[in-house]
């Protein structure tokens, strides 16, 4: 819904414009104009600050990069460039979403009960509001701090800040950018700017690449006196951000993301904050920008934009989880939401003070945002003993208190600020030095800042890098466009100049251009990868939409011209087309017209859908239109009027038209074989022989001129150019179509997340009424009475209590890049004991996670070299499952619910000896324990449309803790993306685990100091996996300060130890020391060498504490088949997108089909109309098999990044349930094609019959869903996947003996290819119970027409033929001694004959081999997933 504009959006109410100057300007900190390589390339903006401005303390001015920035602004100064400050004010500002928390997810069969749905849709339920009544103004020069619990509001008020209200039900209440309301502002987008939690970059590009692109795009029309031309300014901005930050090292390094291998998580966090850096924006909005960022990196990331802020006078507004107290004090405002309301906004240092005048207790050690944002949770506040009666309880309480204070008072007297002269005239300011940067070319009201031109250059070349960065798959397309024109020209080889050839050159055009169509298939599945990172640059305003589509037009030239070229030389010559010159390269130009005009259309379909299944849906359908109307299948002539008009409206038609006519015009074709009655032994004079069977031959004539033929499809030479021109038309038109759609393109809307119930599991989830992203995470209050409380006092209980010590020493992880080998983690050594909790801790990218899949046993690439050992022995083979392992990403089946999650792992990876019921048992227990009462039958769903980041890594969590892992557990970035609380509420409960005897080790990036205090051990790494320090950390950190301070780094007394120890190794207290060789060299490195040696030596000599089953897998083979099977049923048949498309393509396409050969009579030319109806069912499978893939890719990458790591189950298990899973569709799919089409075309109606080809369509649903699986199985991608489809389809379809009946194949493929092909089988069992009995009457002018010689009847002159070569014609006036009327068939069998069909019986045998080559195809997916299902490495 779009958002509703309230009729109060306009000017504040407000005091005048001097009382705003006396109560707000003398507090304002002072901002400036100029820049860094900022100053010059930020803004060369802001108002001349006087030099004496210059020496003006700012909080950051001990960050790297600060004194850059003064110098650059001193020169920006000198330029007396105007000032880009804006500012944000909003008032009474109230956001709406969907009212319901949770939304039913209908199942198949729930989406058929109309009334029940008609019944719920009557209800219209209320708005739920985000946020209410919010106010609040940042200046330039100004940062604030928004606080609150994730669902409090603070992503959503971000979204209003930076004037994105797309896909909220209600916006109210007034919102000003300087003086500007929403409506002007939009179009200084590019200047508005907010960096989204999500990380989205085309992960085939390098860093540098990435920021070159945005660079080149943000460059001013009037540059810097200091700089000549806009290359060296794009270059020193691009380096000034590298530097600033800190990924000059990865420069060269591919970003990556979940499956590709890249930068770490936290560089890649820190690429995102770049790039939005590059935009020279002058309002920022940052939604938890540090997540993901160590400690110290991520209070630089604080300073440098505090600096720029300053320096630059830009308004900054962010949000943060766990924002340690250097970075809080770093702000200037804080506003603190809870449940959608402000319980405070004012000054930062009067945030604490306030809240601890209502009573409320801020612990010395902790973090004051930490302690902001618990202060309406029961379970994370403290009270003052004399407020326990009279604190405020609610959010509700807390605002009334604050509306009481003079910070209220005081902050409401700034909301006057979009009305004053000041504000004005910094707009105005803003305005000009905007369009003083605007290249001139564009028009006044444009966002962007280059010209058109350099617009397309900039994303021409970024295309290239892009198309670079993927060659595998460039090679892939060419590759299969290579082999198909030699399979393809192969099986034309040498086509006849006589009516023989007419069929094969005809069919070998088709060809050619249905190749364009299959290869410019994978454009719709292209379209949706690449489609969020263009929503976030439309939304930068980096480049007008047309260039981008204008790059792809400039890529697709040389890489369309490369896939025809070469195809249409191979093609054309060996299959002995027209030998000229002329007629060649008009040839050539057309294919090259119609591969980019089927690019550019399914491109089109791809852009004009928001969802896959959408696009794949008309797709496939498109597919099917164009191929059976481009005027072979069903020549013009014989089309139904009634869908003629798809003809008119095929691109291909028109080009199928020109190359036959290209090919054939001028021509002499002399009739031969068949098509010349009678002929043989004894029949060589033309006086008494006539052509049949072929169009447009005259009765009586041994030849046809091509012009007759093309007269008969009603084609002509003289519309060649014409129809050229109107590929080219209808690429334009498809073009159009895509520039508009880009326009239309958004990020991800600001509706809030639904939780999801399953409609099947609707009872369940009455008594627990959903919480969502935008409505607050309620705690339970903990006391002796909670039945939380009795639960876990039986935890002990419950656990199995760890007695197994795990160890690695010198351990070295590389890997080959292409700059040679690199080495990841250096000589590491540790270990981890029974009830210790271990932390893992360094700078981003210092080689955190690699250990832990190291450790954990989950790299397969690479090589490990070291000692990893249980109980000083080799690790056992069922280690992976007796580890837990919490990654980093939280990898979950989207359509299984939250407990179904949960006994999924409990009963694949508890033992075989424990009961089910008592796995079912610890299940409960975990709900308790993680407090998922509220979630566990709601879908897991994805973030935005399922569970929350909070709540999905609790389900990681509790999915591991279920297996009772009996070695440890490793837990990746556990923390990540949470708030504080939930943080500490999770290292609180792992303490607790590790209390009972569980030994844990975490990574961790930010913790507070009392986090950190909750540790027992500390390993710490530097940049290339080097280690700094292990040991204990000591009651307060104070061990591990005491080691540092010894030399020479100490810890102030109120700095967050964990912060000061990543800032000392690797920050800005490195000092330019190798703190890895003072690690070596410390007597510490020793007593741990000593104290290591010594536990693996005393661990060796005891029986093991944890015994080795013998089993890989906890479960038998069978049990996981059962399990697994089970839940990829409920999941598709939660999956109603993809069944109804499925649905929809089948029932779509028959009743297309069915329609298009109504009523197939039964003239010689209905024979091949009859062919070509069962033919066309072949075409259901592509479109079918473009969904399929990406469903079981999708799987696939479930399976391989957690599933198959923790041997939950073996890949046998895996392919039987997503094969077995599919089969009731499948069965559903045979059913509504046969019915939609076979009574349509009029196919014979006895049971025998009709059954018959029932049960063939039954096993080719079979057989395609095979084919496309093993195919998905192999793929490394979904795009790799709809690349390889035309090849394999294209060799089945050209080799069945319909393009080239089985006569005509050459004799190099004919006694192979066409007996291995299953598609040949499909067609012979078809055509045999369709066709075998049928009748044959010929039309009128379809008869041979001839007279027989003086004295003689037709059928003594025949009677020779009648015997041999003509023993299956119909001779209809044997007595006539005039004008012999011969019929080229009798009956369907006499036709089939010619098709290698011979017997009746032959369908039966058919059908039985091609149910023979469903099982082989279901063989491949399990032999292609054994093959690409690699072994993890293991220590050598």
């Amino acid at each position: 819904m779009a958002p509703r504009r309230s009729s109060r959006l306009g000017p504040p109410r407000s005091a005048t414009d001097t009382m705003y100057r006396l109560s707000v300007l003398s507090n304002v900190p002072s901002w400036h104009s100029a820049v860094s390589s900022q100053a010059t390339f930020y803004s060369q903006d802001f108002g001349a600050a006087s030099q004496e401005d210059l020496g003006e303390k700012s909080k950051a001015d001990d960050w790297e990069w600060m004194p850059e920035v003064k110098a650059f602004r001193k020169r920006s100064d000198e330029d007396n460039m105007k000032s880009r400050g804006l500012g944000v004010t909003w008032n009474n500002l109230t956001v709406k979403g969907a009212g319901q928390d949770a939304a039913y997810n209908e199942n198949v069969l729930s989406q058929f009960n109309v009334p029940k749905l008609v019944q719920e849709g009557r209800h219209s339920r209320a708005l739920k509001t985000i946020l209410e009544d919010s106010h609040g103004c940042v200046m330039p020069g100004e940062m604030l701090l928004v606080l609150g619990r994730p669902g409090s509001g603070c992503t959503s008020l971000l979204k209003m800040l930076s004037n994105r209200t797309a896909g909220y039900a209600d916006v109210d209440g007034s919102l000003f950018f300087g003086s500007m309301n929403p409506q002007q502002a939009e179009q200084y987008r590019g200047q508005i700017v907010m960096n989204t939690e999500e990380e989205l970059f085309f992960p085939t590009l390098t860093v540098g690449q990435t920021i070159d692109f945005a660079t080149r795009l943000k460059v001013p029309f009037h540059l810097p006196s200091d700089i000549k031309e806009g290359g060296e300014f794009q270059h020193k901005l691009r380096t000034f951000l590298l530097n600033s930050v800190g990924l000059t090292h990865v420069e060269n390094n591919k970003v990556g993301n979940e499956y590709i291998r890249g930068v770490s998580g936290g560089e890649r966090k820190r690429v995102s904050i770049m790039e939005c850096l590059a935009t020279r924006g002058s309002v920022y909005c940052w939604d938890n920008s540090t997540r993901g960022l160590d400690a110290s990196t991520a209070l630089q990331f604080v300073k440098a934009i505090r600096a720029m802020t300053d320096m630059l006078g830009l308004a900054t507004i962010v949000t943060l989880y766990q924002a340690s107290n250097a970075i809080y004090d770093l702000f200037d405002k804080v506003l603190v939401l809870d449940e959608g309301k402000e319980i405070y906004y004012g000054p930062m240092e009067d945030a604490r003070p306030f809240m601890e005048s209502l009573g409320f207790v801020c612990d010395p050690s902790a973090n004051v945002a930490d302690f902001l944002t618990g202060v309406t949770v029961p379970t994370e506040r403290r009270i003052r003993e004399d407020f326990v009666y009279r604190f405020p309880r609610t959010a509700d309480a807390i605002r009334e208190e604050y509306q009481k204070t003079l910070i209220k008072t005081d902050m409401d007297k700034e909301l006057s600020y979009p009305i004053t002269t000041a504000a004005k005239r910094s707009t105005d300011e803003f305005k000009g030095a905007i369009s003083y940067d605007r290249n001139r070319l564009l028009p006044k009201r444009s966002p962007f800042t280059v010209s058109f031109g350099q617009q397309v250059r900039a994303c021409v070349i970024r295309q290239y890098q892009v198309l670079w960065g993927d060659k595998m798959t460039f090679t892939i397309k060419q590759s299969a466009a290579l082999i198909q024109a030699f399979v393809v020209a192969s099986l034309f080889y040498n086509a006849p100049s006589d009516s023989g050839g007419l069929f094969l050159k005809s069919g070998a055009i088709f060809f050619a251009l249905i190749n364009n169509i299959l290869l410019a298939m994978s454009e719709v599945t292209d379209s949706f990868s690449g489609r969020p990172v263009l929503a976030k640059h439309k939304s930068f305003a980096l480049f007008h939409p047309a260039a981008f589509c204008i790059a792809q037009i400039v890529l697709d030239i040389p890489v369309v011209l490369f896939q025809v070229t070469p195809f249409s030389l191979i093609l054309y010559f060996l299959v002995g087309l027209r030998t000229d010159a002329a007629a060649f390269f008009t040839f050539w130009i057309i294919n090259f017209a119609s591969a980019m005009c089927m690019t550019a259309a399914y491109r089109a379909m791809g852009a004009a859908f928001s969802t896959f299944n959408g696009a794949a849906q008309l797709s496939g359908f498109m597919t099917s239109a164009w191929i059976m109307y481009m005027g072979y299948l069903i020549p013009k002539t014989s089309m139904h009027p009634w869908l003629v008009w798809i003809y008119w409206i095929n691109p291909l038609a028109y080009a199928f038209q020109s190359l036959l006519a290209n090919e054939f015009h001028g021509a002499t074709i002399p009739c031969v074989g068949p098509n010349l009655i009678p002929n043989g032994p004894g029949y060589s004079n033309p006086a008494y022989q006539s052509c049949a069977g072929v169009q447009g031959a005259t009765q009586g004539s041994t030849f046809v001129t091509g012009d007759q033929y093309l007269a008969a499809l009603s084609y002509s030479r003289s519309n060649l150019w014409r129809n050229f021109g109107i590929v080219w038309a209808w690429w334009i038109l498809f073009l159009g179509i895509i520039i508009y759609s880009v326009m239309n393109w958004n990020p991800a809307s600001g509706q809030t997340g639904l939780l999801l119930i399953p409609r099947e599991r609707a009872k369940q989830n009455q008594h627990s009424p959903p919480a969502d992203e935008e409505s607050q995470v309620k705690e339970k209050v903990s006391g002796s009475t909670s039945p939380r409380s009795k639960k876990n006092d039986g935890i002990e209980n419950q656990l199995i209590r760890n007695t197994s010590v795990f160890t690695w020493k010198n351990l070295t992880y590389t890997v080959k890049t292409p700059s040679g080998d690199r080495v990841l983690l250096d000589n590491v050594h540790g270990w981890v004991k029974p009830g210790m909790l271990g932390a893992l801790m360094g700078s981003s990218g210092a080689g955190k996670t690699t250990l832990l899949d190291v450790l954990a046993q989950r790299k397969t690439e690479g090589t490990i070299r070291g000692s990893i050992m249980v109980d000083g022995r080799d690790l056992p083979v069922s280690f992976q499952r007796s580890a837990g392992y919490c990654e980093q990403l939280d990898i979950h089946e989207p359509l299984a619910t939250v407990r179904e999650a949960l006994q999924f792992s409990a009963l694949l990876r508890q033992s075989r000896t424990i009961p089910k019921e008592e796995k079912l048992r610890y299940v409960d227990t975990i709900v308790d324990l993680l407090e998922m009462h509220d979630i566990e039958h709601k879908l897991i769903g994805t973030v935005g449309a399922g569970l929350t980041v909070e709540q999905r890594k609790r389900l990681t969590i509790g999915v591991e803790l279920v297996s009772k892992p009996s070695i440890l557990i490793f837990l990746d970035e556990p923390t990540s993306g949470l708030d504080g609380q939930a943080a500490f509420n999770i290292i609180r409960f792992l303490k607790k685990l590790a209390a009972v005897g569980q030994a844990i080790l975490v990574t961790i990036h930010q913790p507070s100091a009392s986090i950190f205090a909750e540790f027992d051990t500390l390993l710490l790494l530097a940049k290339g996996g080097k280690t700094v320090y292990f040991g204990d950390i000591g009651f307060n950190a104070q061990t591990i300060k005491d080691y540092f301070g010894r030399y020479g780094a100490p810890c102030p007394p109120e700095v967050n130890p964990a912060e000061h120890m990543i800032d000392v190794v690797s920050g800005t207290l490195s000092q330019g020391r190798d703190w890895n060789q003072v690690w070596l060299e410390s007597p510490e490195h020793e007593r741990m060498i000593t104290e290591l040696d010594h536990i693996i030596k005393d661990a060796a000599g005891k029986e093991p504490g944890t015994k080795d089953d013998g089993f890989e897998f906890a479960m038998p083979l069978w049990q996981q088949i059962r399990l697994v099977t089970q839940r990829m049923n409920v999941a598709l048949y939660r999956n109603t997108d993809y069944v109804n498309n499925k649905f929809i393509l089948h029932i779509g396409a028959a009743l297309f089909n069915g329609f298009s050969f109504w009523k197939i009579g039964n003239t010689v030319a209905d024979l091949q109309l009859r062919l070509f109806t069962i033919f066309n069912f072949i075409f259901v499978a592509p479109g079918v098999i473009n969904q399929l893939q990406p469903l079981f890719i999708d799987r696939r990458d479930i399976y391989d990044a957690r599933e198959k790591k923790s041997k939950m189950y073996s890949w046998i298990a895996f392919v039987t349930g997503l094969i077995v899973s599919e089969f009731p569709y499948l069965c559903i799919c045979a059913v509504l094609y046969f019915v939609c089409w076979y009574y349509l075309v009029d196919f014979p109606t006895s049971s025998d019959k009709a059954g018959g080809v029932f049960f063939v369509m039954l096993f080719y649903e079979f057989l395609y869903t095979g084919i496309g699986q093993f195919i998905a199985a192999y793929a490394p991608n979904a795009v790799f996947a709809s690349l390889v489809n035309p090849l394999i389809i294209n060799v089945l379809v050209a080799f069945c003996g319909v393009l080239a009946p089985y006569a005509l194949i050459p004799e190099f493929w004919r006694y192979w290819i066409y007996y291995l092909n299953p598609f040949n089988y499909l067609m012979g069992s078809l055509l045999t119970f369709t066709v075998f009995d049928a009748k044959v009457d010929c039309a009128a002018e379809e008869f041979a027409l001839f007279d027989p010689p003086v004295n003689q009847t037709c059928r003594q002159y025949l009677a020779d033929y009648k015997a041999s070569l003509g023993a299956r014609t119909n001779l209809v006036n044997p007595q006539a001694t005039s004008g012999c009327r011969v019929c080229q068939y009798r009956r369907g069998s006499d036709y089939l004959y010619t098709l290698n069909l011979s017997d009746y019986q032959d369908g039966w045998r058919d059908a039985a081999i091609v149910v023979i080559f469903v099982f082989s195809s279901y063989m491949m997916v399990y032999l292609l997933m054994r093959l690409r299902t690699k072994a993890s490495k293991k220590a050598e």
